[in-house]
């Protein structure tokens, strides 16, 4: 009995285990899916861009997105096989207690059956009742003799339950095993691609360098194109900055225009990292200053928000409740509708269509605007600012 007892609570204390290893999982798999969506989105646009000229430089931005995201899903790949070893080795440990408790009681059982076979006539039954000193011995012996049947019946019903537990036990390792063979299966496909990846990231290096002077003249132009849109953005928030604290002014110098609500900016700030995200696509650029790929050397211009590889026809949706304050259209940029969110702002540019207005309240995951399709290009750019200072999206999107 007291074994039984260890080998309950010791399944029962790997229950609480076995679920926190199901969740974790669960949260690779999911990962997994969605780096895959990334990866299936990257291709598509360098599908679209491989019939395109001069798109070496954005084909070598998108195939080392793609090499990223494929380094990362081999990693999460190669978690889950940590945890299904993790789990294999467990089941097989919980297959060798249920084995060993199964022979035990086996063990016991035959005992028993060979006992009562040995004394299987009744009338030895009675006589060892009838042969008693006294009635309460007689009574005990009865009891003893009736306890006999019932442990036996017992022993047959544990037996059966255990065999029941070891087959299911047996069917888990069974699926784990075929679950890790997949894994590696999938692990080994993907370094076969990642190398092939990494070989067309150094054929486009290559082609960048052999012609610097020629992609240095287009770096040059896109560069001046970028720091203009920045200042020009930056202004359009400073702008509108200064209308939301106030910066009009009116008789006796009292100010005229509303408040920051400072509510909806408190709101906003205490969602930091759990904000979701306007599209659902891979990033392509981050934020802040970066060196060219290719010749580093150059420094690029500051990316003020995150730009996203997405589909084609993706909507673009808002983060948080808000108002559009404005929709102003800006070259290379195409619409762009910007959303006040107290002392916050959210910037949802590469529109193609528009579903708001200035002035129009906004809920969170309502649709502002479609991606637009710009030179062959599905991308999507976003900024989020407080007050006139540009924050970095990935520190207020959620994972």
């Amino acid at each position: 009995m007291r074994r039984l007892l260890i080998i309950i609570m010791a399944l029962a204390l790997a229950l609480p285990l076995q679920a926190q290893k199901s969740s974790s999982m669960k949260k690779l798999e999911s990962q997994r899916a969605q780096l895959e969506k990334e990866i299936a989105i990257l291709n598509r646009q360098l599908k679209e861009n491989s019939s395109a000229r001069e798109k070496e430089l954005t084909n070598l931005t998108l195939v080392r997105s793609k090499i990223q995201a494929r380094e990362k899903l081999i990693a999460a790949s190669d978690q889950t096989l940590r945890i299904l070893d993790d789990s294999i080795r467990t089941c097989r440990k919980d297959i060798e207690k249920l084995q060993a408790r199964h022979d035990t009681l086996s063990k016991y059982y035959s005992r028993l059956v060979r006992s009562t076979y040995k004394n299987r006539d009744s009338r030895m039954w009675y006589m060892y009742v009838l042969a008693s000193e006294s009635i309460g011995q007689g009574f005990r012996r009865f009891g003893y003799l009736r306890s006999l049947a019932s442990e036996m019946g017992a022993q047959a019903t544990r037996i059966r339950e255990t065999s029941a537990a070891l087959e299911v036990e047996k069917e888990r390792l069974e699926g784990l095993r075929a679950k890790e063979a997949e894994t590696r299966k999938q692990i080994a496909s993907e370094r076969t691609k990642l190398r092939g990846e990494e070989d067309e990231s150094n054929r486009l290096v290559q082609k960048l360098g052999s012609d610097r002077k020629k992609y240095q003249q287009q770096l040059s132009a896109k560069n001046r194109q970028k720091e203009e849109l920045n200042k020009k953005i930056a202004d359009l928030i400073r702008k509108e900055s200064q209308k939301q604290k106030g910066g009009g002014s009116g008789k006796a110098g009292k100010k005229t225009s509303t408040a920051i609500d400072t509510k909806l900016s408190n709101e906003f700030a205490s969602n930091k990292g759990r904000l979701p995200w306007p599209v659902e696509g891979a990033i392509v650029e981050r934020f802040g200053k970066h060196k060219h790929p290719v010749y580093q050397n150059v420094d690029l211009p500051q990316n003020n928000g995150v730009t996203l590889a997405v589909k084609r026809g993706t909507q673009a949706k808002a983060v948080f409740n808000g108002t559009v304050t404005q929709i102003v259209v800006l070259p290379g940029y195409n619409q762009c509708v910007l959303v006040n969110h107290g002392a916050y702002y959210t910037l949802y540019s590469k529109l193609a269509t528009v579903a708001v207005k200035p002035g129009d309240k906004v809920k969170t995951g309502q649709v502002v605007g479609i991606v637009d399709t710009i030179g062959g290009e599905d991308l999507f750019h976003f900024e989020l600012w407080h007050d006139t200072t540009p924050q970095n999206p990935e520190n207020w999107l959620r994972d």
